[in-house]
């Protein structure tokens, strides 16, 4: 017998408050000094980033007080780099800033023009070389590390770039670089370049791996600079391969066949492979179905798991360049992000992302939802049931269905704060991880070219379908909602399944295909082409799955979130949306918040959200006849 109180879903009293979610650290990045001792990593306190540096036992400290720490090309990423006791980071303005970890005030090393990301600095210490975009051209850059001079060209022609690594000599430079209309993900190459002359220039530039149909990135030189190892798509998924730096020989050092190597590129500076400070051992991030192991592998190509339990996601490997240290960023469904470090086989926290106040029992454990679509397509899902210690409800719960952005994202088996912000009152928590998201292979990621509005739509809906089936959700109380991406399956969601979710909740979501495609930022610029087909021979698509010529069919009530400064998607596209639900006089609410981009930053702005969210549930959900 239940020692709970019964109390109606959704209603249950909850611990974590909007205010305690405004008040949560955004963990990202993580760097080693040379000596392997200084652990620096970035918080996002409110609408700032600080970085927080730590040595040994000694007390954190930040970094950068008048400064916000902030990659400026595409989505962000790539913020900083740390090496012989100093700092190197990009700030919000754009420019790169320089200084001491002992003391000292930041100094430019940049002039005050486009935007910066993936610093990385010469062995010697004299140079420093970074990604530059000035919205219309990327390149890669190179500047003296005192910015004395007038930056200088080391690579262009294509596209985009990213994660520029020097050689422990100093006389070779690696990257990423990829060209329209692919994605990072899609294709692209690693280059190799000699390095001559002062300041240092290529002689020569040699492709080292992948091609316009298969993706290679993170380009690793070992300690004594003889090997480079790096990241390169098969198949369905990836593997390692180790290159000669001398001779440009290259042999796959391990495929396992049946895991991806790495994520996404949507930001600079992601990392899940790094070598070993004694050069024997890589270490790589794998990941499947949304939960990542930690790998050692030989140079024989021997892969042994590392034990990193409880953490079931991990990201933005860092190994450090002297002993046996490696950081991560790591979290599971009951611990919220934290700065790990592992040594000897123990691990250490070095920070938290928020107070951790939440007694046990108000977390729930994911369970991994499948359902078939209509060609019998597999599709996945993260369900959270509602958990609480000390109330139960009768009956089935009320669910709200999250649909990720990307759309070549993914939700893992993490910590979410927003799950378990409704789940501790009552709600059930459903991510669907469409066709089209990543995790599952890349013939599931790629399922979506060309079906964008379609199959995402279909997913959300049949997904909702079979938490009902199967007897986890109450089919009168199911709510859609999304950001981005996710934002415009809801709107797809409610035009085509009217009356199947109770309300829909979009933030900053897509409405118009075709202004999308004229207007977006230049990273995303050829992705409609991919995802729904080339203008104008697919006009015809554009038009069925824009929301906003449609929007008319919409029956349940809505509330639409935006940020006023978004320059990914543009206030224009949710008022659209907005004018006609007005028109056809179908409750909603609409609001910008002045300041915000594309996702919420700043600590007010977050406590008003899940303040709205939760009254309008109750008000068009829980108490809606």
């Amino acid at each position: 017998m239940s020692d709970k109180t019964p109390k109606p879903f959704g209603l249950w009293p909850s611990p974590l408050t909007a205010q305690a979610l405004g008040q949560r650290t955004r963990l990202d990045e993580i760097g080693w000094d040379s000596d392997g001792q200084t652990l620096v990593w970035l918080e996002g306190r409110s609408d700032r980033g600080v970085l927080v540096a730590q040595t040994g036992l000694e007390a954190r400290r930040d970094l950068t007080v008048t400064h916000s720490v902030r990659g400026g090309v595409g989505y962000g990423g790539g913020e900083f780099c740390i090496a012989q006791g100093r700092v190197f980071f990009v700030d919000r303005s754009g420019q790169i800033f320089t200084r001491s970890l002992s003391h000292g005030s930041p100094r430019p090393v940049t002039p005050p023009f486009g935007a910066c990301a993936s610093p990385s600095i010469s062995p010697d210490g004299r140079w420093l070389v970074y990604v530059f975009s000035d919205g219309a051209t990327d390149l890669l850059a190179l500047v003296d590390s005192n910015g004395q001079d007038w930056p200088i060209q080391v690579a262009r022609g294509a596209d985009f770039y990213s994660q520029p690594a020097w050689s422990p000599d100093g006389n070779w430079l690696a990257w990423a670089e990829w060209n329209h209309p692919n994605m990072p993900w899609d294709g692209g190459l690693v280059k190799l370049a000699r390095l001559e002359g002062t300041p240092p220039r290529p002689a020569e530039t040699f492709i080292l791996g992948g091609d316009v149909l298969n993706a290679a990135a993170q380009p690793v030189f070992s300690p004594d600079g003889k090997q480079i190892c790096f990241i390169e798509a098969v198949g369905e998924f990836e593997q390692l391969v180790l290159v000669d730096v001398a001779s440009q020989e290259r042999r796959v050092l391990w495929n396992p066949g049946d895991r991806h190597l790495m994520l996404p590129a949507w930001v600079q500076g992601n990392r899940s492979l790094g070598w070993a400070a004694d050069g024997q051992f890589l270490y790589n991030l794998s990941n499947y179905a949304g939960r990542v192991q930690l790998w050692r592998i030989d140079l024989e190509g021997r892969a042994t798991q590392i034990d990193t339990a409880p953490y079931t996601w991990l990201s933005q490997l860092t190994v450090s360049p002297s002993g046996d240290k490696i950081a991560c960023l790591a979290s599971s469904p009951h611990t919220s992000t934290r700065v790990v470090v592992w040594e000897n086989g123990k691990a250490q926290v070095m920070a938290r992302s928020d107070a951790e106040n939440l007694p046990p029992g108000f977390t729930a454990e994911p369970q991994a939802i499948s359902w078939r679509a209509a060609n019998g397509s597999p599709i996945h899902g993260l369900y959270y049931p509602p958990a609480h210690p000390d109330f139960t409800a009768q009956g089935k719960p009320p669910v709200i269905v999250s649909i990720h952005g990307g759309p070549t994202g993914a939700v893992g088996i993490t910590y979410s704060p927003e799950a378990v912000y409704f789940t501790s009152r009552g709600y059930g928590f459903f991510y669907v991880n469409y066709r089209g998201s990543t995790g599952y292979g890349r013939s599931y990621r790629d399922a979506l070219r060309q079906r964008w509005g379609d199959f995402d739509t279909e997913d959300a809906a049949t997904g909702a379908q079979a938490l009902v089936e199967l007897g986890l959700a109450d089919p009168k109380q199911l709510v859609i909602t999304g950001g981005s991406a996710g934002g415009y399956t809801v709107l797809n969601a409610l035009i085509r399944y009217p009356g199947q979710f109770k309300a829909g909740v979009c933030l900053f979501g897509v409405s118009n295909l075709f202004t999308l495609d004229q207007d977006t930022h230049k990273f995303e610029a050829h992705y409609t082409h991919s995802l729904v087909g080339a203008l104008p021979e697919a006009a015809a698509r554009y038009h069925a799955w824009s929301p906003v010529f449609h929007a008319d069919a919409i029956r349940d009530p809505m509330y639409v979130f935006q940020g006023a400064d978004d320059k990914v998607v543009p206030p224009s596209q949710s008022e659209e949306v907005v004018a006609a639900l007005r028109k056809n006089s179908l409750p909603h609410k609409y609001k910008v918040y002045e300041g915000e981009g594309h996702g919420w930053r700043k600590s007010e702005t977050i406590v008003d959200y899940y303040t709205e969210f939760e009254r309008f549930l109750q008000q068009f959900v829980l108490f809606a006849p």
